[in-house]
């Protein structure tokens, strides 16, 4: 009887959720306010949770099977907020109607809205996640259409995951393929900046991949004066201690290159150097008052940090990135992070959809560290999205801000 009360408790639970739920630098001249650097998160902001969202949907699928821990499992992963992803549609209207229905549930819910805008043309350099608009002219449309969803309403905007780090440069393009993409990114920032209450965060990779001045380099290219500041570690697994130290290195070399006369991008420390160099470094170069731009973290499956694979294993590529084995869910959304130049940690990539079908640099088409063919990108994984609640860290709880 006990355990039939137990079942019946975690079956109710799992439901309930799935249907509820510094010194100075020479600086050129004055330099106007960046133009989203008045767009901070309200201290205490809550994001929009999907209440049928794929976890929710998942929970119900184990309940259904009789699986109630898993069921109790993904009732809480989908108690909390994942981001939205907008990839393009054929027909702008549509665009514009998905984000206007986004807002709307958002603000029913009185949560704000995370939209992540995926849809520059060459994305990801043509590997796993490739596609994006035609051109840069059906792209500005695109992006027009998103911002007449967002209208006035306070959301977040994370524009193009790898859009920067992984800019035609990058992969093999050519100087005015880089040229693009840059102006396609600024000209987006522009366009959605116009809309009051967006704030919008530019690409800058993560702390293991472009060097410190590298990427501020590109975010000056990209706009990042007409935005609140840049994102970290969308789709990817470093834990938050290295995505912040990175993320205050960017921001502090933005501002030095902005400033100082003559500066280059190889002028910046980096990631990469000692620890004590770079903050003695930064102390001198840029002032304690700096305005300096802000970032955001996506600690949706760095729980347990960047995966290494074991010893004695060796690959022709490891793709450390790539649906690497026991991963975690990391810290929970929050607009409270307690680090100044912090804004948010998000979950932007959304837990249990694969990163691709990957297969380590072998002859394929079985995953090595799986002994099976992985789902496209995007595609759904159950036994993943499973070892990723299993192994969160910290532990999974449900929202309170959704069940309380």
């Amino acid at each position: 009887m006990r355990s039939t009360r137990i079942a019946r408790g975690l079956t109710a639970t799992a439901a309930a959720v799935v249907l509820c739920a510094t010194a100075t630098a020479t600086a050129d001249a004055t330099t106007a306010p960046r133009a989203g650097a008045d767009r901070a998160l309200p201290s205490g902001s809550h994001f929009y949770v999907d209440l049928h969202s794929k976890a929710a949907q998942q929970a119900a699928t184990d309940l259904k099977a009789g699986h109630l821990k898993d069921a109790a499992a993904m009732a809480e992963l989908a108690s909390w907020p994942v981001a939205q992803w907008f990839t393009g549609t054929a027909d702008p209207a549509d665009t514009t109607a998905a984000m206007a229905q986004l807002e709307q549930k958002a603000a029913r819910q009185g949560q704000t809205a995370v939209a992540v805008a995926y849809n520059v043309p060459g994305r990801d350099c043509s590997q796993y996640s490739a596609g994006g608009a035609a051109n840069s002219a059906d792209y500005a449309a695109w992006i027009d259409a998103l911002a007449k969803g967002i209208g006035n309403r306070r959301t977040v905007v994370v524009l193009e995951p790898d859009g920067l780090a992984l800019s035609p440069a990058s992969c093999g393009g050519t100087a005015e393929q880089q040229s693009q993409r840059l102006a396609e990114i600024s000209g987006a920032a522009q366009r959605l900046e116009q809309q009051s209450g967006a704030t919008v965060y530019l690409d800058a990779g993560h702390s293991a991949w472009q060097n410190t001045g590298t990427m501020a380099q590109l975010l000056i290219d990209g706009g990042i004066a007409d935005t609140r500041g840049f994102f970290l570690n969308v789709s990817n697994y470093q834990t938050d201690s290295d995505s912040v130290r990175y993320g205050a290195q960017v921001a502090k070399c933005v501002w030095y290159l902005g400033h100082t006369s003559g500066a280059t991008a190889g002028d910046c420390a980096n990631q990469y150097w000692p620890a004590a160099d770079a903050d003695a470094w930064y102390a001198s170069h840029v002032p304690a008052d700096a305005d300096l731009p802000h970032f955001v973290i996506d600690s949706s499956r760095n729980g347990l940090g960047p995966w290494t694979p074991a010893a004695g294993t060796s690959y022709p590529d490891a793709q450390t990135w790539c649906n690497p084995p026991g991963r975690g869910v990391g810290t929970r959304p929050t607009a409270d992070t307690g680090t100044p130049l912090l804004d948010a940690f998000l979950w932007v990539k959304v837990p249990g959809e694969s990163d691709g079908t990957c297969t380590r640099g072998t002859a394929g088409p079985a995953d090595p560290e799986y002994g099976s063919v992985d789902p496209v990108a995007g595609g759904w994984w159950p036994d993943q999205v499973h070892g990723l609640a299993a192994n969160a860290s910290p532990k999974l709880s449900f929202n309170p801000h959704v069940i309380g």
